[in-house]
């Protein structure tokens, strides 16, 4: 989740237009959907039609929130190719408490939950207190080492504490993939260092913000690197054409990838491949 402020955001009135009905050359893995949102409600149906027809065919919902992981879910056994985390973001962390712990817990053995997350730090807002978000983000490392489940990790202006945590973490828990990244060159090697994966967004497309990732995706090895929306958040910048309204959805992954593909110098269909090879180890998706 890109923002928890983001509210209102306009749903889609129809197909998307011509210019924007994208297609990728290999099947996609979108691993940050966050398709329960009130955006979502009236067109989701819709919404996993023009992903299907862009070559989105496995969708991971983030739970970041009980209800939102709770209807993550419920979503996964209704649509094939949906997958679900569930998790306590940082900006919540101050409602984590044993009983929150306990239905987070059940949800793991939900056949259809294949992270716990979206949970980590995130001192730029401090929604919750630093204290608040450690502990939390504690106990949820915990819950994933117990549970055998990789991390979806939220980090934003946090990066030290966020390496020092998982390093004490890092014989106990498995895989684990900071999504949405957007920080520098030393706290993505640090990342690295620590045998972690990597989600890129839209960000790379914004020309305010995102540039310096430009520089960085060359160093992120496949077999780490994973590709998101974080819908209906991070709408690209840079699509080739007007989007009415704001709302992202995983239709438009494809041109994230190939984004991602040019400044890697690399093929878009190589890359395609390769990405959804990568989220499918690390979700244990089938194949």
């Amino acid at each position: 989740m890109a923002d928890a402020s983001f509210d209102n955001v306009p749903a889609s009135d129809g197909a998307l237009p011509e210019a924007l009905q994208f297609r990728s050359p290999a099947p996609l893995v979108d691993i940050g959907a966050n398709l329960t949102h009130q955006s979502f409600a009236d067109d989701l149906d819709a919404v996993l039609a023009r992903a299907r027809a862009a070559n989105v065919n496995t969708l991971i919902l983030t739970g970041t929130d009980l209800e939102h992981a709770r209807q993550a879910a419920a979503l996964s056994e209704r649509h094939a190719g949906l997958y679900a985390t569930a998790g306590v973001h940082p900006h919540d962390a101050s409602g984590w408490n044993a009983s929150l712990a306990g239905h987070m817990a059940a949800l793991y053995s939900h056949p259809g939950v294949v992270a716990v997350g979206e949970c980590g730090l995130d001192f730029n807002r401090n929604f919750s207190t630093p204290a608040e978000q450690e502990h939390a983000f504690e106990a949820q490392l915990a819950l994933a080492a117990e549970h055998g489940l990789p991390l979806f990790i939220h980090e934003r202006d946090a990066g030290t504490r966020m390496r020092e945590m998982l390093t004490s973490w890092r014989d106990d828990i498995g895989h684990a993939v900071v999504h949405c990244f957007t920080a520098d060159k030393d706290t993505l090697y640090g990342y690295l260092d620590l045998d972690l994966h990597i989600g890129l967004t839209g960000w790379l497309c914004d020309e305010r913000r995102g540039h310096h990732l430009r520089e960085l995706v060359g160093d992120i090895a496949l077999e780490r690197l994973m590709v998101e929306t974080d819908c209906p958040y991070l709408l690209p910048r840079n699509l080739p054409a007007k989007l009415k309204g704001r709302r992202h959805e995983p239709a438009l992954l494809p041109w994230i990838v190939r984004e991602i593909a040019y400044w890697r110098d690399m093929d878009e269909a190589a890359l395609a491949e390769a990405t959804t090879r990568t989220a499918t180890a690390f979700f244990r998706l089938p194949a």
